[in-house]
C-alpha cells in the first residue's frame, strides 16, 4: 500500500474532461448490461443494485462516477477509505449536483483496521465468522455512535483456496450466531451474503455458486431466528459474470473494471 500512494494521489478531485465522459460511458454502458440481464431474468429494472468497486480510484473518479448515476461505491482497503471518504464527503457537500453514496467495505478487514472503517461505512460485506463480527460491534458504539452497520456474510461458495469467506458447510450456523449477536447489540445487523463467483470458464460451477447462495439465505431466514429477518440480500456478480448472478439472485453486483476501465494498480 505505501508502494502504491507514491504513484497515485487518491485524495485528488480533478480529472479531465476525456476521463469523467469516460467514466460517465461505462457506468451508462453497465447499467445498460444490467438492466438486460434484469429482463432476461423476469425481473424488474431496479430491483439490482449496481456497486462501483473503486478499489485504486481517486475521489475526482469516483466523482465522476456518482454524476453519472452511481449510488453505492465498495472500497477493498481501510487505508483507502480513510483517505479518500473525508475529502469525497467535503466534495460532496459543496457540490449540490453530487449526493453521498453508500460505502461499503467488500475487502478484508484485520482488527487493527475497524476504527479506520466504522466512521464511514455503512455495510461490511467481507464478515466471514462469528469472531469478526463480535469484533465490530463492540468498536460501533465508540467509533460509530447511534448508527447499526450492515455485515454481510462472506462465503467461499467456489471452494477456491485463494478467496476468502465462510466455509460453506459452516456459513449457515455461523450466520445464526451473527444474527443472534446482532438481535443482542443492535450494533450490527446481518443484512445479507456475499460471495466470490469461481474464476473458470465453466458456466455451470459459476452457476452453481450463485445459486448456492441463493438458498442459502433462503433457509436462514426460513429458520425463523432471531436477527435473520433482514438478511435479506445477495452481494454476487461482477463485471464477467453479471448477468449469471442477476438470473441466480442476485441483489447487489459488483463491478469496476466496466466502468472505470483496467486498474494500472493491485
Amino acid at each position: 500500500m505505501t508502494a502504491y500512494l507514491q504513484h497515485k494521489d487518491l485524495a485528488n478531485t480533478q480529472i479531465d474532461p476525456a476521463r469523467a465522459a469516460q467514466i460517465r460511458d461505462g457506468v451508462l454502458c453497465t447499467l445498460d448490461r444490467l438492466h438486460e440481464a434484469e429482463q432476461k431474468a423476469g425481473r424488474p429494472e431496479g430491483s439490482v443494485t449496481l456497486l462501483a468497486a473503486t478499489k485504486t480510484r481517486d475521489v475526482g473518479e469516483i466523482a465522476a462516477a456518482l454524476a453519472a448515476g452511481i449510488t453505492t461505491i465498495g472500497e477493498n482497503r481501510p487505508q483507502e477509505i480513510q483517505i479518500k471518504a473525508p475529502v469525497l464527503a467535503h466534495l460532496v457537500e459543496s457540490d449540490p449536483e453530487l449526493k453521498a453514496p453508500d460505502l461499503h467495505l467488500i475487502g478484508q478487514l484485520q482488527k487493527n483496521k475497524i476504527n479506520k472503517v466504522l466512521p464511514y461505512a455503512t455495510t461490511i460485506e467481507s464478515v466471514d465468522s462469528l469472531q469478526e463480527a463480535q469484533n465490530i460491534a463492540s468498536r460501533v458504539p465508540e467509533h460509530a455512535p447511534n448508527t447499526t452497520i450492515r455485515l454481510f456474510l462472506e462465503v467461499n461458495e467456489s471452494g477456491e483456496e485463494s478467496k476468502s469467506g465462510c466455509d460453506p458447510h459452516a456459513a449457515y450456523d455461523e450466520a445464526l450466531k451473527i444474527a443472534a449477536l446482532a438481535e443482542e447489540t443492535h450494533a450490527i445487523e446481518l443484512a445479507g451474503l456475499m460471495t466470490i463467483g469461481a474464476h473458470v470458464d465453466d458456466e455451470a460451477r459459476v452457476r452453481a455458486g450463485f445459486a448456492a447462495l441463493r438458498e442459502l439465505g433462503e433457509k436462514i431466514r426460513q429458520s425463523g431466528e432471531p436477527g435473520t429477518k433482514n438478511c435479506t440480500r445477495l452481494s454476487m456478480g461482477m463485471t464477467e459474470d453479471m448477468p449469471l448472478a442477476v438470473e441466480e439472485g442476485s441483489t447487489q453486483v459488483r463491478v469496476g473494471t466496466g466502468i472505470f476501465g483496467p486498474r494500472a494498480f493491485i
